[in-house]
């Protein structure tokens, strides 16, 4: 992703309006009815369905040196970390390259730069930490093991709650296509006395990325996710290769990992002295 600031346009003379190349100006544009920057020439071709590709012989683009900006990105990796909110219902979330739109019904990606840029770009990735819910602290998933020992032998482990911690998927293809597949239970632990402590701490529901940490011994009400995945070439084709001739996949797509998740019925964590 190239980061630019937001007064990039602010030398310009004060009438200046610059043109959208054939576009309507997008509604967020730095000065309304007007493309002052590559971003907004960028957004009034996404708003109809235009790709963009390195923004040769736009002024706007030329001037910030946007397609410099690409090449000195080329040989870049991604990490990503951070929390969004999402609502107990079907959804989904991604991570694909390009600039994304809405196409009719459709949600797609500007994936001009990306197949043509020639760098050896592809979505092999490795998935850290994935979570639903607020973060507990290692000495908090141990007093929930407890009362998990009897019904599992190898004990009831972060891994149990968020069994995507971990994850290392490689490929050498650009058009592939991985997809996990989640379901997520809402999950109440209530240790014995938990009725006499006190409320949990705003905190805890007001920010996200929050940590329920050892001085906490009230009710906890996180989340629990089972996942299944799916991956695929672009390109079509079987998973011969892999031993599976007998797995069709379809041709078309968009490159990235996708998260699918549906949330369902709450499950209660059986009671257990800390």
């Amino acid at each position: 992703m190239i980061n630019r600031h937001a007064d990039e346009a602010q030398h310009l003379d004060p009438n200046y309006c610059g043109e959208c190349y054939g576009a309507p100006p997008p509604p967020d544009a730095t000065k309304p009815g007007c493309c002052n920057t590559c971003d907004d020439v960028r957004n009034a071709y996404a708003s109809i369905s235009w790709s963009f590709g390195r923004g040769e012989g736009v002024e706007q683009c030329e001037r910030e040196h946007y397609a410099e900006h690409l090449d000195a990105q080329r040989a870049e990796g991604c990490r990503l970390e951070g929390s969004i909110r999402v609502n107990k219902v079907i959804g989904n979330f991604h991570v694909a390259p390009g600039k994304s739109f809405s196409n009719g019904n459709l949600h797609v990606h500007d994936l001009d730069n990306y197949f043509k840029d020639g760098a050896d770009h592809s979505f092999t990735h490795i998935i850290h930490h994935l979570r639903f819910g607020p973060q507990l602290a290692d000495v908090v998933i141990q007093r929930m093991s407890k009362s998990h020992s009897a019904s599992e032998p190898g004990g009831w482990t972060n891994h149990h709650i968020n069994p995507l911690d971990g994850t290392e998927q490689h490929t050498s293809e650009k058009a592939f296509n991985y997809m996990y597949f989640i379901k997520v239970v809402s999950t109440a632990y209530l240790p014995l006395g938990w009725e006499k402590e006190s409320p949990m701490p705003t905190k805890y529901n007001d920010l996200l990325g929050s940590t329920i940490d050892a001085s906490y011994r009230g009710s906890i009400e996180t989340h629990q996710y089972s996942v299944t995945s799916h991956k695929r070439s672009l390109q079509g084709g079987t998973d011969e290769d892999q031993g599976h001739k007998e797995r069709i996949h379809a041709r078309g797509g968009i490159p990235g990992v996708f998260f699918s998740y549906v949330s369902l019925i709450l499950s209660a964590l059986s009671p257990s002295p800390y």
